[in-house]
């Protein structure tokens, strides 16, 4: 059976983008491979980015994003799912593998080319991020994972680091692939500048958790076809975000009434927001009554953290006895 492994940042609220991107995915594949599905809530890789990172606020955070995606369906009975850093062995095999991976390829990651000239002095684990994400997922022999689009090149480099290291010291590791949720791979912010991002800040994003009043009023806000310059002007859905979302939150009968209705102008785009708002009250409300259970629980989300790092670190210990051995460490 494949072995699953995929890890969220707690940088921010998770949005919409992460539900369909990566969150509803991770529930799927949980049904389908139960404990072989690894997730983690990667609370290391967060303190890389200094633009992004807040001390006082990393443990609420790391919380706050595992309630989340329990809310969503994750259950944590079914699947592993814990806080990176209460797994040590990620940081002992994420040295192991900057020993093999070379300083010109992790300086070729775009993620880092992006994030570095943002920055006047930069960190080097911001640069080591590509070996702690390797570690993360080979850790554990996964062969799967669950990501984002932009996270390939980062795939790419941990089947890089696995052939070296089973070149260098053995058989040991799968080159893991990626699998894709495609019909999220693009979800665009709700400010209508690029994708939907927690880095763009809370004027780009819809919150999964959000009261639907306050996604009422940036939906209220939000640009539509620019060629819709009055109400009765006809529209092209195909060029708004709005219709995006539809594709998410509505059916296929609301859809080609949508539609129909733009490109006639026989609706106006706030019916076309109200109609879509109902969608995501639908899609969304049940997940708020989850989240809000859980908000009243909170020993059940540290008690599935504690369980899901112990259940974690009963694989990953005799694999990094195996990395030991295979690399030449003294063994007492």
């Amino acid at each position: 059976m494949p072995r699953v492994f995929s890890g969220i940042q707690p940088t921010g609220e998770p949005h919409i983008g992460n539900y369909f991107g990566a969150m509803r995915n991770y529930v799927r594949l949980g049904e389908e491979f139960g404990k072989n599905s690894i997730y983690c809530v990667v609370d290391l890789h967060a303190i890389t980015n200094p633009a992004s990172f807040e001390p006082a606020l990393l443990a609420q955070r790391t919380f706050e994003m595992a309630l989340a995606n329990f809310a969503v369906g994750l259950d944590p009975s079914r699947v592993t799912f814990f806080v990176q850093s209460h797994v040590p062995e990620h940081q002992e095999l994420a040295w192991i593998f900057t020993t093999l991976t070379p300083v010109g390829e992790l300086e070729r990651m775009t993620q880092y080319k992006d994030k570095s000239e943002q920055l006047e002095s930069i960190p080097a684990g911001l640069l080591m991020y590509p070996a702690l994400m390797a570690a993360d997922i080979l850790l554990y022999k996964a062969d799967t994972v669950p990501v984002g689009e932009d996270q390939t090149q980062h795939i790419e480099l941990t089947r890089e680091i696995a052939r070296k290291f089973n070149h260098a010291f053995g058989e040991t590791f799968p080159e893991p692939k990626a699998v894709y949720e495609k019909q999220a791979l693009r979800i665009p912010g709700v400010d209508g500048n690029g994708k939907m991002g927690k880095s763009k800040g809370p004027g780009s994003t819809i919150g999964i958790l959000e009261p639907l009043d306050a996604i009422w009023q940036k939906l209220r806000v939000a640009p539509t076809d620019p060629a819709r310059v009055r109400r009765t002007d006809p529209g092209n859905p195909d060029v708004c975000l709005i219709f995006d979302y539809h594709k998410l939150f509505s059916d296929l009968d609301t859809l080609q009434t949508v539609d129909a209705g733009c490109r006639t102008a026989g609706i106006g785009c706030i019916d076309c927001k109200k109609t879509l708002l109902a969608g995501m009250a639908e899609h969304l409300s049940p997940i708020h009554e989850r989240a809000e259970a859980l908000k009243a629980d909170p020993d059940f989300v540290r008690d599935a953290l504690a369980q899901g790092a112990k259940e974690a670190r009963a694989t990953a210990q005799p694999i990094m006895e195996e990395v030991r051995e295979k690399v030449g460490f003294l063994k007492l």
